[in-house]
């Protein structure tokens, strides 16, 4: 090789300089042309230069080696140039070259640093140091490595450069069918590396056509390697890959880029779709085994459940400021939000690809959700070990979720016409050949089994449709998918939530003492405030979170327009009362659609409550829905479900309980406007009231339990109702009717509920009266020492059953305070049916039986250490029945109705609640009001002591059979042939609708009145009252 410093001084100076380009061009010719010298061999005399025609040339000296060298190799200035070019070319293009000088200085020269010398055609070339293409022909070529692409070629040499192109596809053609030769290297990951290079760079439509023509070759040479064999390892390195990925890693983006162009490429696409399948179709896992399970399975939740180590996200908590967890929280939204729009690509380019890659995505999706239906089973949650080799994981389902919902988002608009071309009939298909699937566009599985909002009616056929389209099936598998996770996902949560609670405080409880256990405690609070802060985060994705709420506002138009029975091109408006229905689809929409609305909606109450203040519209669709279905057996048959909407409605009503110490007042201004304005308020309220009603029979072995837990929303949500005018004009008409139709064969709505307030009411203050009595007992052995010689068995059996007792008592008192809470205000606008002598009778003597433990010589027992612990608040019970007396004391009916309660009244027990009212600075006109009250009510009872002794020796024909009071308006049953008094049996009615002396059914409208029975007592007491008048004031 020629010396490479005289080169650079005396290049210049080279009168040939001026064939080349530029200076550096000239250079790496001149460096890499020069033969050896023999020895001793003068220069020629061709070498000496002429003056250069640039400013700084000088004649070249004449033992310039390099000059002469040129000279001799070109006959003229036209071959000079394209050689010295298409050697420039070569190297850029396969990366190697015949030049061996220092590869650091070949930068200089215009050569690629990374090219390749080669040794062994050096040898053979005896001194040349340039390529041409006669001998790039012969070269070996790795062609994987030829990737640096040559973006501007002279038209003189673009033959040349057409040469080398195809030569680099038919090597990389070679190469990839018979990878077993190149032994040391694995040409699949060299692939992948340059696919991942050229995607990220800057010539990413060169690398496509080219990656195209190289498709194109193995198409067309199938013989020694299919195209899926050849693609299928370069798939299965791009899953090894990803899987050690996290979510904030920005390579994860360079590989789902690449990923996204997979998807692009109809031929990559189809091999992708079938390299996706699961080895066992039955097994859940296995779909999150693939390559798109593993990409699915990409999040911030913990990778193994319950194991925190080697986890990146929201490390020693505790340590931590909000403001800090704030920051990761956000830092992994957004880096979720770019992961969710890929995702979103992905299957929309499958989907979009061809007929082929959309059945098989499809039919992976249908395989999936129906191999994983399992996740929702009580038992599966129950066993997290058989669990989690069972099913995918919640990564999977969430992020899976994320992409369908933004596949829905454009028909996810409340008044889209396109919502309405959904079929439901869809869900009625029971199986299908694959044929059939593929042609009908059926690729959900098992739905058929699913339970609808009512069962199918016997005389209504199915007319199914020839097939199906994609808004059918991406909204039917979107909802499937929230609900196999995001259901699951919100119970954690909850879990968890509630787990921290207790373990804070045992927490506390702990350090308080010392010792080792309050550092345990604290790490298991750490451990557990990682994956809860963790799943938030994964599950309160703004856009996430956006897109859902579209859909599930969505969803309750949809259902609503089917419960309206339309099934027209445009939206019905929304009336009452509803028509009837008629050959309705509701029959065939499975219930997790209106489950996944109503988990969605509590979600956000819970966690992420500023999204509901986002959307008005969103609102009012959901209370149509609720409106429509709540109440309405005969759209949604299932009262649990029914009872569910009202949790939904609480959730999505603008709540004013006060905000806890260091956090803000959530914004309510869009949710009070939407209540405030609803048009159809009245049935709403209607709807709540009837739902209230009906949880009572379910038919569940367990209704008695559940139906408290039902009503628990549904106090603060009438509290609500009644101040706003529009809802408590509502509740106040369905007051009156009851009034005017006390006798009807159906008992009225409002009625029965009032009915069932006062059984709950009672039932549940004596039950915490007991509770709380219990809790005394201990609290007192505790005290009193008898606790410490216990056995560690025993102690534990004590601690337990008083905690036990603690949260039982707390639910009853919370549940008591709000029933007797919500008479006292009902009271203030509604007299007329609650002095009504037999419902008088019932909440009287409720009263006067609370009065009792609260104010009487009763309430010692139940004075725990705590009452705030377990929601105890007897001030405000006894303020609250006060209240309710005050409230209707003005009528004469209801005053002279208390002393008969012969249980529990006595003129004491309303001095000793005077004293009271007094002890607890209740204002004033309150205490005098009372005063006055129980001076009227004693005046009675004095009366009444009188008419008693009268009664005494009544004749037991006149005496009711289940009450033993006199009767006044006796009646008989027909079937058991008993004559009762009428205010009995209604009461006994509104509860049980049989003859209570033989069980057979029995309505107000079939009783009959006594009048021969009526007539004898009546003339009885007209008797004695006048035997009475005889005997004077004496007698």
């Amino acid at each position: 090789m020629t010396d490479q410093g005289n080169n650079n001084q005396n290049i210049s100076r080279n009168p040939f300089a001026a064939l080349f380009s530029s200076l550096a061009d000239a250079k790496q010719f001149a460096s890499g042309q020069k033969p050896p010298l023999h020895h001793g061999e003068p220069p020629s005399e061709d070498s000496q230069g002429s003056q250069s025609e640039s400013e700084n040339s000088d004649s070249i000296e004449d033992n310039d080696d390099s000059v002469a060298e040129i000279s001799r190799s070109f006959l003229s200035r036209q071959e000079l140039c394209e050689q010295l070019n298409i050697n420039h070319m070569i190297q850029r293009i396969f990366l190697i070259t015949l030049d061996n000088s220092d590869p650091s200085l070949r930068g200089g020269n215009g050569i690629p640093p990374r090219c390749v010398f080669l040794v062994e055609m050096a040898a053979e070339m005896d001194g040349q140091d340039w390529l041409d293409m006669d001998n790039i022909d012969s070269v070996d070529l790795d062609a994987i490595r030829s990737t640096c692409t040559v973006t501007k070629v002279p038209e003189k040499l673009l033959s040349y450069a057409v040469r080398c192109k195809n030569l680099t596809v038919s090597n990389t053609r070679t190469v990839l069918l018979t990878p077993e030769i190149y032994i040391r290297q694995n040409v699949y990951e060299q692939l992948l590396d340059l696919l991942l290079e050229g995607v990220g760079g800057a010539q990413l439509d060169e690398v496509v056509e080219f990656v195209e023509e190289v498709i194109a070759g193995l198409l067309a040479d199938q013989e020694v390697r299919t195209f899926s064999e050849v693609i299928g390892p370069v798939l299965d390195i791009f899953q090894g890959r990803v899987k050690e990925l996290d979510l904030c890693q920005l390579l994860l983006f360079s590989y789902l880029d690449l990923l996204l162009y997979f998807s692009r490429q109809k031929d990559i696409a189809t091999v992708l779709m079938e390299h996706i399948q699961p080895k066992d179709p039955n097994n859940g896992l296995q779909y999150q085994k693939t390559l798109l399970g593993t990409v699915l399975s990409i999040s911030c939740l913990l990778k193994t459940p319950g194991v925190v180590e080697g986890h990146s996200f929201f490390l020693n908590p505790s340590r931590s400021s909000p403001q800090e967890m704030k920051v990761q929280e956000s830092n992994i939204h957004q880096f979720m939000g770019q992961f969710h729009d890929k995702l979103h690509q992905l299957l929309k380019n499958l989907l979009q690809q061809s007929g082929e890659t959309r059945h098989l995505l499809l039919s992976w999706l249908g395989g999936c959700l129906q191999a994983n239906a399992g996740r929702t089973k009580i038992w599966a949650n129950q066993m997290p070990e058989i669990f989690f080799q069972m099913y995918a994981s919640d990564a999977f389902f969430l992020n899976l979720g994320a992409a369908l919902l933004k596949l829905c988002q454009p028909f996810c608009r409340p008044r889209s016409p396109k919502l309405l071309t959904f079929n439901p009939t869809y869900c009625a298909l029971k199986e299908l050949s694959e044929e059939e699937r593929r042609n009908r566009n059926v690729h959900a599985r098992g739905l058929d089994k699913e339970t609808c909002l009512v069962p199918l009616p016997p005389q209504q056929s199915v007319e199914y449709a020839q097939s199906y389209s994609l808004l059918t099936e991406n909204l039917i598998f979107t909802q499937m998918t929230l609900h196999l996770g995001f259901h699951r996902l919100h119970e954690q949560m909850v879990k968890m939530n509630q787990s921290l609670h207790r373990l804070q405080g045992t927490w506390r409880e702990a350090q308080l003492t010392g010792g080792p256990a309050a550092e345990q405690l604290r790490e298991q609070f750490e451990r557990l405030m990682t994956v809860y802060l963790s799943t938030k985060a994964a599950a309160t994705q703004p856009g996430m979170l956006q897109c859902c709420l579209n859909l599930q506002a969505s969803s309750a138009t949809l259902l609503v327009q089917l419960g309206l029975s339309n099934q027209g091109p445009e939206h019905a408006q929304l009336s009452f009362p509803l028509p009837p229905l008629h050959n309705s689809l509701l029959c065939h929409m499975p219930e997790f659609f209106a489950e996944n609305l109503g988990d969605f909606f509590v979600f956000l109450r819970r966690f992420a409550d500023e999204v509901l203040e986002s959307s008005a519209d969103s609102l009012e669709q959901v209370l149509n829905f609720i409106t429509v279905f709540m109440g309405n057996v005969e759209r949604m048959k299932n009262p649990h479900l029914r009872a569910k909407l009202a949790e939904v409605l609480e959730a999505v009503m603008p709540h004013m309980e006060p905000a806890s110490a260091g956090t803000a007042q959530p914004i309510m201004f869009q949710r009070q406007r939407v209540f405030c304005s609803y048009h159809h308020a009245p049935h709403l309220a209607e709807a709540l009231i009837a739902v209230f009603v009906d949880i009572e029979f379910t038919g569940d072995p367990h209704q008695f339990e559940q139906k408290f837990n039902y009503r628990r929303p549904m106090y603060p949500i009438l509290k609500f109702m009644w101040g706003k005018e529009s809802y408590r004009e509502s509740i106040k008409s369905l007051a009156v009717y009851a009034s005017e139709n006390l006798e009807a064969m159906n008992p009225p709505l409002f009625l029965r509920y009032l009915n069932l307030l006062m059984n709950d009411a009672i039932f549940l203050l004596d039950e915490a009266i007991q509770y709380l009595s219990k809790i005394k007992l201990l609290q007192l052995e505790k005290d009193h020492g008898e606790w410490e010689g216990l056995a560690p068995d025993a102690l534990r059996e004590k601690e337990s059953s008083l905690h036990m007792l603690g949260q039982l008592a707390r639910f009853h008192n919370i549940m008591s305070n709000e029933t007797i809470g919500t008479l006292a205000f009902l009271t203030s606008e509604i007299k007329c049916i609650f002095v009504h002598p037999f419902m008088a009778e019932r909440i009287i003597s409720m009263l006067n039986h609370f009065l009792q433990h609260l104010v009487g010589p009763k309430m010692g027992a139940l004075k725990v250490k705590d009452f705030s612990e377990f929601d105890f608040k007897p001030q405000q019970l006894v303020s609250d029945i006060c209240t309710i007396y005050l409230n209707l004391g003005d009528e004469e009916n209801f005053c002279a109705t208390v002393p008969k309660d012969g249980r529990s009244y006595s003129p004491t027990l309303f001095s000793q609640t005077v004293r009271v009212l007094k002890k607890i600075n209740k204002p004033g006109e309150v205490i005098v009001g009372f005063s006055l009250l129980a001076d009227k009510i004693k005046s009675h009872a004095d009366r009444q002591l009188q008419d008693e002794e009268t009664y005494a020796d009544a004749p037991d024909d006149f005496l009711d059979p289940i009450m033993s009071t006199l009767m006044l308006d006796p009646v008989l049953l027909p079937s058991s042939n008993v004559t009762v008094d009428r205010s009995t049996i209604a009461r006994h009615l509104l509860s049980d609708q049989t003859d209570p002396f033989n069980r057979s059914p029995l309505t107000m409208d079939q009783i009959r009145p006594n009048e021969e029975l009526k007539q004898q007592i009546l003339q009885w007491l007209a008797q004695h009252k006048q035997e009475r008048l005889q005997m004077g004031p004496s007698g």
